[in-house]
């Protein structure tokens, strides 16, 4: 019931905006052009993140998302869009989905990258939906409704594609509303994913990834829910897999060989720690990496170590948690990751100097690395250092690219430290990207109040009038 009542109240969000009578913007000879441009897509797909973390579990792990977009990043640098900023986002869901949004924006379910057994395979899907953005499938799609607004087109994309994520509530919500009629303007279609195949495989080899391993991890799904019938993953809802397209997407791996396929270890890592971190029951969990590990049941080794390490962590069991990590650190002892899940077990384990000095050790060989930046700063937070984390979480912040969880931080950092107003207009950042455009309002009004001078004053005055605007045009 909540997830239909979520759907319900986005499609009527989408069907209560404005829509223009007309929309003429200059052709520049791509069909999407005469109504959608670049820049439109991109405060499209904005829009579509706004509403996409409102209503799911984005997994915001800086880990996790640091693998995800350097993955993702390789693969876009040998797109045709080599030059384009692409935001990949990792969805807590044991569903089976993948999608693309307008704008650069790629949400993957956690149950998918599970279900890969290889770093190809996982490319293999990114390169999909990359292909899909960068030929603009989904624009294209959207220009042919003409009449939509951006904050509907937002609103719209948002109802179908959350809908995905819980497929009899949101078919049944989006089937009740007008929006249904609209649906199959955003639906793929077989020659959009023929192109999206065989560009994709293009990118794979490119990117020195194995170009049959996207064939490999259709077939595998295909084969894996023969007979769920209609209760298919999304990801094949939305991409069927027929034996012609299997075996088109064999003979084009086939021109494009790669010699020796990618196969890094941080992927092995990455999957490790994804599958705890989604667990229920952590002992289970560790249990699980134990026994896998006894019995040789795994692709490398030091991945299942760190699985096990990480599990014991989120089991309690620091001593043996960290015996584990000593391990690993002994046979490769400047990996970061490793380093991270020591400081963080030292951090639970009440070990808070020794955390301290395992962060400042990581960030000495990988300065400016922002999982290493977060993990940095929750120590200092912890250790009652909170000038210090203002300080390092400002410079990265001048730097690097801002998500919820460095605004957040960085607000307790300026809370802690007594900078009241600038901690307020940071948990405005914060909530406004998770899609609180009203509690974004709230705080930067308490920013107002306490700003210390007229410049600062004026900064907020500017965002203050921004975030009323939007709320305004939803209404």
């Amino acid at each position: 019931m909540q997830a239909a009542r979520v759907i319900l109240g986005l499609v009527a969000l989408a069907w209560a905006l404005p829509v223009p009578a007309r929309i003429d913007l200059p052709d520049i000879g791509n069909p999407s052009a005469t109504v959608i441009t670049p820049r439109q897509e991109r405060v499209l797909g904005r829009k579509f993140m706004r509403e996409a973390r409102r209503h799911l579990r984005i997994l915001d792990d800086p880990l996790l998302n640091e693998y995800l977009n350097s993955l993702g990043a390789r693969l876009v640098s040998n797109s045709d869009d080599a030059g384009k900023a692409f935001t990949f986002f990792l969805v807590d869901d044991p569903t089976i989905n993948a999608f693309a949004v307008p704008g650069g924006f790629i949400g993957v379910d956690s149950g998918l990258i599970l279900l890969t057994r290889s770093e190809s395979e996982l490319a293999a899907v990114l390169s999909h939906e990359i292909a899909h953005i960068t030929q603009h499938h989904m624009a294209r799609s959207i220009a042919d409704a003409r009449r939509l607004a951006l904050p509907t087109a937002a609103a719209l994309l948002a109802a179908i594609l959350l809908a995905t994520q819980s497929p009899e509530a949101g078919s049944a919500a989006i089937a009740a509303s007008q929006a249904g009629a609209l649906q199959h303007r955003i639906n793929f279609t077989r020659t959009d994913e023929e192109e999206a195949d065989r560009i994709g495989i293009g990118i794979l080899a490119r990117s020195g990834y194995n170009p049959y391993a996207m064939a490999d991890f259709f077939e595998r799904m295909a084969q894996a829910t023969r007979y769920q019938g209609a209760r298919l993953p999304p990801f094949l809802r939305d991409h069927p897999v027929t034996t012609e397209r299997i075996a088109d997407a064999r003979a084009r791996a086939a021109r494009d060989p790669v010699a020796h396929p990618r196969d890094r270890l941080f992927y092995y890592l990455m999957r490790a720690r994804l599958d705890v971190l989604v667990s229920q029951d952590p002992a289970a969990t560790a249990r699980h990496f134990r026994e896998r590990i006894a019995d040789g049941q795994y692709e490398r080794a030091e991945a299942a170590h760190y699985g096990y390490a990480l599990a014991l962590r989120r089991a309690g069991d620091y001593p043996r948690a960290l015996q584990g990590l000593d391990r690993l650190l002994r046979k490769d002892p400047d990996r970061v990751e490793y380093l991270m899940a020591k400081a963080q077990t030292e951090l639970d384990a009440g070990r808070t100097h020794a955390a301290l000095t395992t962060c400042a050790y990581a960030a000495r060989l990988y300065p400016d690395y922002y999982p290493l930046t977060i993990e940095y700063g929750n120590a200092l937070l912890r250790a009652g250092r909170p000038d210090r984390a203002r300080r390092l979480l400002l410079a990265y912040l001048r730097i690097g690219r801002p998500d919820p969880m460095l605004y957040s931080l960085v607000a307790r950092a300026a809370s802690q430290a007594k900078f009241v107003s600038e901690s307020h207009e940071f948990q405005a950042e914060f909530y406004y990207l998770n899609g609180q455009v009203r509690a974004a309002i709230g705080q930067l009004d308490r920013a107002l109040k306490s700003a210390r001078s007229t410049f600062q004053r004026e900064r907020i005055q500017a965002r203050l009038a921004q975030f009323k605007r939007e709320i305004k045009e939803k209404k």
